[in-house]
């Protein structure tokens, strides 16, 4: 069903300010598949425009006609179809290219990675997905070896003659090789970049030629049969198990991948348990149960939480996925998607918009006009880091040297981000200080005082680098003299218009110009900031593994180009890095952590802002959604209870 608030699209922006405008249509070069036959809308054979008439006549034939509407409609009432809005539009369906949330999503459930994490399990647990067993692991985290089920397959499509194709081992190795090729200029080249054994050769040789040989075997990735996988790296990972439950590291076909070229991104075909059905770009995707789709039943260790007995009950012994579809719209705005979730048009909200909270949730409990309709919430399990960064490349607030430090922390200390919870999360969210969330690995209690609010702090450090109002205009100048001027980029959206209004005040308040010229999808804005085209943005990382890795892989010198938005290039820090992802959870690269956090805080390639602390409400019929912390989407594990859809959400 189409959704009926048109979803809020950004309209040219002129300078200084946000504009926007509501987009009830969209063009027909938009549309990547073709939706079905509309309704009411029925095709006689070519030269039949008038059916003859048989015995009985027209009412014969009505009848007739009746009866076959009846048992189409009865059949697409029984449908199990789970609709969701989001905020942010994919680019692509390419999991190796782009990290943001939704295009995560979908290739969690196009395309299979080796392992995946138990659903309701806590502690985590990971457990095989394509993978026949949990692999051999040898030489102390440095080697592993995977069997590969047999049997699982590619959906049909013209790169394979309209026919299936088998998966195997060979596609793991493929794909592993595309996250570390230039061309591919994956954002997820960090998990392999400089591990794999005879892997920093090829890129090498790669980058000296122009070409990626993909034919030429290396020692660190090895199928000596069909179904076998050996990964060999430089030094033990301890963290290769968590990466190789990652979408980014799933299976594609390099048959698909050359057959499409550069419009491989439009054409996900994989062995997951969905496929992709219909696709106009930015407003609405429809996937599909993937029929290829191997006969897997749902299983789980378990769980002591109460709120999971139920599900779990329901779950057990079922074949996945259970819904026959999932429709997704991309609606930009807050006010939309609430509205459509409380007319029923969606089947949940994720997260509960901030604005909303305190509708939504009374004294941490949810609204008892909700509860009495049948309406649940779950807390949003995420470890969603928000922050503002700045390019280090930028030659005016990039830099190592003391007074480009000292800028950088001016705008830290002036920037009012228990604001920013107080008015835009709606105390929603936890004041955060270190670069790694508590939970995760390596995490220490400890914060930077000298980072904390403080206007008349930041206008003295000014003063005292030189950043001093020359002309007498009410704004400072450069160390210099030549103008300081930054442009804050901004996603067209309500909420980033508030924030971009909290921090002009707060820059006025210390006598720095800041302009808002950059106003783009957030997708385009992500390209431009890892091409270093961003002087400075908010934006936010969510845990992709319980361990604080994953946000220091964000300030390492080989993350530019992907999610090192700062390009962050210090010597110093890259050496501790590298050094503490050969350790395994230890006091010892606790340590490292730490350091690396405090040279963060010394050259301030971020202003962290705040840890979200998201809810998530559920209709009434849905069925076993629990958002797991470092998984996607669960839609392989929803039902739908057809005898409780009510209103527009009817099937």
């Amino acid at each position: 069903m189409p959704l009926k608030s048109p979803a809020l699209r950004a309209a040219p922006f002129c300078k200084g300010g946000f504009s926007f405008a509501t987009s009830l249509s969209h063009p027909e070069s938009d549309l990547v598949a073709l939706p079905p036959l509309q309704k009411g809308h029925i095709e006689h054979p070519p030269g039949l425009r008038h059916p003859p008439l048989q015995k009985g006549g027209w009412g014969g034939f009505l009848l007739a006609l009746m009866l076959l509407l009846t048992t189409a409609l009865t059949t697409q009432a029984q449908q199990k179809v789970i609709r969701a809005a989001y905020p942010s539009a994919e680019r692509g369906f390419d999991c190796a290219a782009e990290s943001d949330e939704i295009t995560g999503t979908f290739c969690d459930h196009f395309f299979d990675s080796l392992l995946q994490y138990d659903h309701f399990a806590r502690p985590i647990r990971l457990m095989p997905r394509a993978a026949a067993a949990m692999p051999e692991v040898r030489d102390n985290g440095a080697t592993y070896i995977f069997k590969i089920k047999p049997g699982l397959r590619f959906t049909p499509d013209p790169a394979f003659k309209g026919q299936t194709k088998e998966l195997t081992a060979a596609d793991y190795a493929y794909s592993l090789k595309r996250l570390i090729d230039p061309v591919v200029k994956a954002q997820w080249s960090f998990l392999m970049d400089g591990k794999l054994k005879g892997g920093d050769e090829l890129v090498a040789e790669a980058k000296k030629t122009g070409k990626f040989d993909y034919d030429k075997p290396i020692e660190g990735l090895q199928t000596p049969d069909k179904y076998t996988l050996i990964i060999k790296l430089k030094e033990p990972d301890w963290n290769m198990l968590y990466i190789l439950a990652l979408p980014a590291t799933a299976a594609v076909a390099r048959e698909v991948v050359e057959h499409y070229g550069k419009a491989f991104a439009e054409h996900p075909v994989g062995t997951g348990p969905f496929r992709l059905k219909e696709w106009v770009r930015s407003s609405r995707i429809v996937v599909e149960k993937n029929p290829e789709f191997r006969e897997e039943y749902f299983e789980t260790a378990g769980s002591d939480d109460p709120a999971d007995q139920a599900a779990i009950a329901h779950l057990k012994g079922k074949r996945l996925p259970l819904v026959d579809r999932v429709e997704v719209f991309i609606v930009d705005e807050d006010q939309p998607r609430w509205l459509a979730f409380l007319r029923n048009e969606h089947d949940f909200l994720r997260p509960v918009p901030e604005v909303y909270t305190g509708i939504a949730m009374r004294n941490g409990k949810i609204a008892p006009d909700l509860a009495a309709r049948g309406i649940t919430s779950r807390p949003d399990e995420v470890a969603w880091l928000t922050y503002t960064v700045y390019n280090l490349q930028d030659p005016i607030v990039g830099g190592y040297k003391p007074e480009n430090i000292a800028l950088r922390r001016a705008l830290s200390m002036a920037y009012p981000v228990h604001d920013e919870i107080s008015i835009l999360e709606k105390g929603a969210s936890l004041r955060m200080h270190s670069y790694i969330p508590p939970g995760m690995a390596g995490h220490v209690n400890e914060r930077a005082a000298f980072l904390d609010y403080n206007p008349a702090g930041a206008k003295a450090l000014l003063d005292l680098y030189g950043y001093v109002d020359r002309d007498g205009d009410g704004w400072r100048e450069m160390p210099d003299g030549k103008p300081l001027v930054i442009d804050f980029a901004a996603v067209p959206r309500q909420k980033d218009r508030q924030r971009a209004e909290l921090w002009q005040q707060a820059t006025k308040a210390i006598g720095i110009k800041l302009t808002f010229n950059k106003v783009e999808k957030l997708p385009d804005l992500r390209r431009q900031a890892q091409l270093g085209k961003v002087q400075m943005w908010s934006y936010g990382w969510i845990a992709d593994y319980p361990d604080g890795e994953n946000f220091l892989q964000l300030f390492w010198s080989k993350s530019i180009g992907g999610a090192n938005y700062s390009m962050m290039n210090l010597p110093e820090y890259d050496q501790l890095y590298e050094k503490a992802k050969t350790l395994p959870d230890s006091p010892e690269r606790t340590e490292l952590y730490r350091k690396m956090v405090h040279l963060l805080w010394i050259y301030n390639p971020w202003t962290v802002n705040f840890l979200k602390q998201g809810t998530i409400l559920i209709q009434p019929w849905v069925i076993g959604f629990k958002k797991h912390p470092f998984a996607h989407e669960p839609w392989r594990y929803l039902d739908v209870d057809l005898a409780k859809v009510k209103g527009p959400s009817k099937r």
